[in-house]
């Protein structure tokens, strides 16, 4: 039986979003789409409350997912749409969700005026235990956003997809990173830009008083190295045109520039074993709050 994609789903417009974007993805990997909605109970004493008794609040939480379902069937009548609902911690309940799932989709507020996500602690934590990918969605995200503009200027849905862009470190070239990047861009029929941030390593002053010209020596160097790891996955994948970035700079600032021109950015997280905490990396962490696209998050060892 094919994982589905889940989408996690708590009435807001940020999940509806994310919810929107799961559908598209399912439809783009022929799966289906299953919207889990996690209510945490409330302490003993407010179940007692006539506004939060056993009635009512079940009632609207057990209708939010079901109605989404039911809009999801229409607009993407070739997705075969479920809803989950269960009871327990966000966290917990998302992270166990995502065992069974092909990759897990949540929504994220966006920040105002100024590109980037409000990323929230449920999210954090789930991107940070989850071991499968976890993609991140604006509220504002649509359908039309993952697209190249038409002639004059407005994105259009049934232009082509906007290219993928991956953030690859040469030092640690994961393959599962690799392989999620490529099968995005593949299924989309875009282009992979692939950024690889370096920084110069100390310069001798023989080397400058020699006259040599590090920089250019270095970049050719980082580039030829991109262009090694890139070899195999090219041929993997002939029918995707991928542009190698090797800048020197910030990793974070360079991924978040090139989502600007992207329809999903993927970036990698290293796995973890301690249960404490939520840390994914600097690069990561700054990639969530700064991208203008979709984020996805990739565990790997």
């Amino acid at each position: 039986m094919p994982r589905p994609v889940i989408a996690g789903l708590d009435g807001s417009s940020e999940s509806r979003a994310a919810a929107e974007w799961a559908a598209r993805e399912a439809r783009l990997r022929g799966l289906p789409l299953t919207l889990v909605h996690v209510r945490e109970p409330a302490p003993g004493p407010l179940m007692q409350a006539p506004l939060l008794g056993g009635e009512t609040d079940p009632h609207w939480t057990e209708r939010v997912p079901r109605e989404a379902a039911e809009g999801l069937r229409l607009r993407h009548p070739g997705v075969t749409v479920t809803a989950e609902h269960v009871e327990g911690r966000p966290v917990e309940e998302l992270v166990r969700a995502a065992e069974d799932a092909e990759l897990l989709v949540l929504g994220t507020r966006a920040l105002s005026g100024i590109g980037g996500f409000l990323v929230g602690s449920v999210s954090l934590a789930v991107v940070a235990h989850a071991l499968r990918p976890v993609v991140l969605v604006r509220a504002e995200e649509q359908a039309a956003d993952e697209h190249e503009r038409d002639p004059v200027g407005i994105p259009s849905a049934a232009a082509p997809f906007r290219p993928v862009v991956l953030g690859l470190d040469l030092r640690s070239p994961d393959a599962s990173l690799l392989g999620f990047a490529f099968e995005e861009a593949d299924r989309r029929a875009a282009a992979l830009h692939v950024v690889h941030a370096w920084d110069m390593p100390f310069t001798s002053v023989d080397a400058l008083a020699a006259g040599v010209d590090l920089y250019e020596e270095y970049a050719q160097e980082r580039s030829l190295a991109l262009n090694e790891v890139l070899g195999a996955w090219r041929q993997k994948y002939p029918a995707v045109e991928v542009v190698g970035r090797s800048r020197m700079g910030s990793a974070a600032a360079l991924l978040s520039d090139a989502s600007r021109e992207a329809s999903l950015v993927v970036v990698g997280r290293r796995i973890r074993r301690n249960p404490l905490g939520t840390r994914i990396g600097a690069v990561t962490h700054a990639v969530l709050h700064h991208s203008t696209a979709p984020v996805a998050v990739v565990a790997h060892d």
